[in-house]
């Protein structure tokens, strides 16, 4: 049995090699909590092995965000630092990788007034802009991985000790990226070939509409025309295949910005901004949402959908069997990186162009015209459950069984 130090060993050479497929004389952009800093040290220590010319580091931390929070004049919300945005855009430009740590506290900002939070969401958002034009188009490599902190390890198992409880967190996250069955790396082959077979399913057939039915959903989603479903890893704008998310489970496209109508139902938290979004229901009218609800978090999720026109709209659809690994660990992880991964979902706001045929061709009134939805968010919301059942509409009207009880009804 591997010790913890040779787990985390093969889990940062998984998120090199596999992750963001570092390229000799590319330089890592790496942002991660000062928490994961044992981590970062040995992800850095592998890119370099790989010949990385340079790793970057920018550090982040949950107290020092919280202090500005509580503290800081409003104002200070509504600026960003732009040598921060261009250095970012410039590192892309010049062919950079990107890894990120998703090390949430899901209650860190619960106290604080949400507005705050959405307007430094908001802001952060328009400076990146440029940068993230990049990373939706695929044109760079990046990914994202997690580590536990111990407040989210304490949300995740509740009533557990502190040291417990991140040592448990750890087995999942290590479970979940396939690091524990002795060959991550032909692992993750294996995987990504198998959603590879899936995609190319779903891209034979170009299906017209996916029909949505379970407890408190009811939901007709349109797909545009020349729509592409992608799934696992990908290729870069330099060719160089990638693996954006680690886990991952899904398989995804592009849906129609004004063809949804009915009502979704949640069916996991959302952690947005420091913040629980939880049991929310949203009714759509020619894909715009017109009403909605929340048991909790209802101004976030508010300010969320106010954040600008595109966030009342869809930018993704996923599929994810309800049988998933993710799913069948049987938590709720407060974190989109795995309830995503556990659950069919959807994200309101941008659209990647590249889940359209030629898509990343286009300019955003050319990506409009054909469909695809633009924003300044891109928040992912789980909608998958056990009673799941989904139908897919061919070009020519007839209706074929997608999902049943919550898994796939197609050989995959």
């Amino acid at each position: 049995m591997s010790s913890f130090e040779q787990l985390l060993e093969q889990y940062a050479e998984l998120a090199v090699r596999m992750g963001v497929n570092i390229q000799p004389g590319q330089t890592l952009v790496v942002t991660a909590p000062i928490t994961s800093a044992e981590l970062i040290r040995k992800i850095a220590k592998k890119a370099y092995e790989a010949g990385a010319k340079n790793v970057h580091v920018e550090w982040n931390d949950d107290q020092i965000s919280y202090l500005k929070y509580k503290l800081a004049p409003d104002e200070a919300f509504l600026e960003y630092p732009m040598w921060r945005a261009q250095g970012w855009e410039q590192f892309a430009a010049d062919g950079a990788a990107f890894l990120s740590i998703s090390a949430p506290n899901p209650d860190l900002l619960k106290d604080v007034d949400p507005k705050r939070v959405a307007n430094a969401q908001k802001t952060a958002a328009s400076a990146l802009k440029g940068y993230r034009n990049y990373t939706m188009s695929n044109k760079v490599c990046w990914t994202i991985i997690a580590a536990p902190t111990a407040e989210w390890a304490a949300k995740v198992f509740p009533g557990v000790p502190a040291d417990e409880a991140v040592g448990k967190l750890w087995d999942r996250i290590f479970e979940a990226v396939r690091v524990t069955g002795g060959d991550p790396i032909q692992a993750w082959k294996d995987h990504n070939a198998f959603l590879a077979k899936t995609v190319d399913y779903m891209n034979a057939k170009q299906y017209k509409q996916l029909v949505y039915e379970s407890e408190g959903t009811n939901l007709t989603v349109e797909l545009p025309e020349g729509h592409e479903w992608h799934g696992g890893a990908t290729k870069s704008g330099s060719g160089t295949m990638f693996n954006p998310n680690m886990p991952t489970e899904e398989v995804f496209t592009m849906p129609h910005k004004d063809g949804t109508n009915g009502v979704v139902r949640s069916k996991r938290p959302l952690n947005y901004g420091g913040n629980v979004i939880d049991n929310f229901t949203l009714r759509f009218e020619n894909g715009k949402i017109v009403d909605f609800s929340a048991e909790q978090g209802y101004d976030t999720l508010k300010l969320l959908l106010d954040t600008d026109e595109g966030a009342r709209r869809l930018g993704e659809i996923a599929l994810v069997p309800h049988r998933s690994p993710i799913s069948r660990m049987n938590l709720v992880f407060y974190n989109t990186l795995f309830d995503e991964n556990a659950s069919c979902h959807f994200a309101l706001g941008r659209a990647y162009p590249f889940t359209l045929k030629g898509g990343t061709e286009l300019s955003d009134e050319e990506l409009a015209a054909r469909g695809a939805n633009n924003s300044l968010v891109h928040v992912d919301f789980m909608v998958g459950s056990a009673d799941l059942k989904i139908d897919a509409v061919t070009r020519d009207g007839v209706r074929e069984p997608l999902f049943r009880n919550g898994d796939w009804a197609i050989p995959v």
